[in-house]
């Protein structure tokens, strides 16, 4: 089992940034990718970016340029800096670590973009 617990939420002006964390317990040795996914009000959870073990980055194409996501192994943790950030980035931000049979969800964090 991992437990993943998210923090760094909040409520922002447009354009401003937060950073998002999320620290990893548990059986950590089996996982290969950690990342993050969003869901807005109404709409499918979405991914935002994703990291491996090794360093590989995806990033969905509506964040590319805006958000950064890092990992440091040595704490088991995997970050989300969010700059320039728009109304449109509001959502449940959710940290998601993937072995190579199971997939693990942290509970959330609110971020929320006002205009």
């Amino acid at each position: 089992q991992v437990q993943l617990v998210e923090s760094g939420g909040g409520l922002v002006q447009a354009g401003g940034s937060l950073r998002l964390s999320c620290a990893a317990s548990g059986s950590i040795y089996s996982i290969n990718v950690m990342g993050w996914y969003r869901q807005a009000p109404g709409k499918q959870r979405e991914l935002v970016a994703t990291i491996t073990r090794i360093g590989s980055i995806n990033y969905a194409d509506s964040v590319k340029g805006r958000f950064t996501i890092s990992r440091d192994n040595a704490r088991n943790t995997v970050y989300l800096q969010m700059n320039s950030l728009k109304p449109e980035d509001t959502a449940v931000y959710y940290c998601n670590a993937q072995s190579r049979v199971v997939t693990y969800w942290g509970q959330g964090t609110q971020v929320t973009v006002s205009s």
